[in-house]
C-alpha cells in the first residue's frame, strides 16, 4: 500500500493506494476514513487499484480553518483534485452514502473523471421532492439529539433512520474489528455537526446529472427497508437517471457488514457497466 498527502482548498488530504487494475475509488460512509472498509479493499486489490482517502475533517485530512463550514462542493472538489492527482483516465468510483452523494457531484461537476459511478443509498434530501424538508428536519432532529445527550444517544437514532438494526443484522465471519475508538467518535462528531449541515443546505445537482457523461448506477442494500430516506433516495436516483437500482448484499452499511459479498457485486457491476458503455 502506497499512502500520500494532497493539498487541496483549505485542507490536506490523505489518501491510500493498494492493489492493481483499474482506478477504483471508494468514498466511504459515515465517519469513514481511508482504512474504515479495509476488508472490503482486501477483497478487491486482485482485480483493482484501490483508492481511498479520509474526508476533510476526518482523522489525518486536516481543515486549515475548522471554524470555515464545509460543503458537499467542496467534497466534490477534493475528489476531483485527488482523481487528477492520481490518474489522466477516467476512473471508476463507489459512493456509500455520505459518499454517495459526492459522487453524484463529481458526476455533474467533473463527469470526465468518472467512466462510471456506483451511488449506494446517498442520503441526499433534494432527491425526494416533496418529502426534502421533513429529512432535513430529520437531520438537523439528530444534530440536536447529538448535542444534547451525545454519540450514545445518536448513534441508535442515526441507525433508525437509516434501517439499520444493530441487534438483527448479520454479517460475514472474520472481519476487521473497528472498535469505537477516539478517533472514531471524534470522526462522529464532524459527521454529525459539520456534514449533516452540509448534507440539509446542499442544493444539489438534479439538473446537470441528465448531461454528464458518467454512467451512474443508483444501488440499495437488500434488507435496507423500502420506506426508509436512504432507500427513497436511491429509488428516486433510479427514475431520474433511468436506471434500475442494483442490490449489493447487507443493508446501509453492507460495504462494512459484508465486504466480500459486495466485492463479487461490485465486479459484475462494473463489468456490466463496461458492456453497456
Amino acid at each position: 500500500m502506497t499512502t500520500g498527502l494532497l493539498p487541496v482548498d483549505g485542507a490536506t488530504l490523505h489518501f491510500e493506494q493498494r492493489g492493481t487494475g483499474p482506478l477504483l475509488l471508494i468514498s466511504q460512509s459515515g465517519e469513514g476514513d481511508a482504512g474504515r472498509s479495509v476488508d472490503l479493499v482486501d477483497a478487491l486489490a486482485d482485480d483493482f487499484t484501490v483508492l481511498t482517502y479520509d474526508r476533510r475533517g476526518l482523522s489525518r485530512s486536516l481543515l486549515h480553518d475548522a471554524g470555515r463550514p464545509v460543503t458537499l462542493a467542496d467534497h466534490a472538489d477534493d475528489v476531483h483534485r485527488l482523481l487528477a492527482h492520481v490518474t489522466d483516465r477516467p476512473a471508476l468510483m463507489l459512493g456509500c452514502s455520505f459518499g454517495a452523494v459526492i459522487g453524484l457531484h463529481v458526476a455533474a461537476e467533473h463527469g470526465g473523471q468518472l467512466g462510471a459511478l456506483i451511488a449506494h443509498e446517498p442520503v441526499a434530501p433534494w432527491l425526494l421532492d416533496a418529502e426534502a424538508a421533513a429529512h432535513r428536519d430529520e437531520l438537523a432532529h439528530l444534530q440536536d439529539l447529538f448535542a444534547a445527550d451525545g454519540l450514545a444517544a445518536a448513534l441508535p437514532a442515526i441507525a433508525a433512520s437509516l434501517g439499520i438494526d444493530p441487534a438483527e443484522q448479520d454479517t460475514e465471519p472474520g472481519l476487521t474489528p473497528q472498535p469505537m475508538d477516539e478517533r472514531r467518535r471524534a470522526n462522529f462528531a464532524h459527521f454529525i455537526t459539520a456534514e449533516f449541515t452540509a448534507l440539509r443546505t446542499d442544493p444539489g445537482c438534479r439538473d446537470r446529472l441528465a448531461a454528464t457523461s458518467t454512467l451512474i448506477v443508483p444501488a440499495a442494500g437488500r434488507t435496507t427497508p423500502a420506506t426508509v430516506f436512504d432507500r427513497l433516495a436511491a429509488d428516486r436516483l433510479a427514475g431520474l437517471v433511468d436506471r434500475e437500482v442494483t442490490l449489493f448484499p447487507g443493508g446501509h452499511n453492507g460495504n462494512t457488514t459484508h465486504p466480500r459479498a459486495w466485492a463479487e457485486q461490485l465486479r459484475r457491476t462494473f463489468l456490466d457497466a463496461g458492456a453497456r458503455r
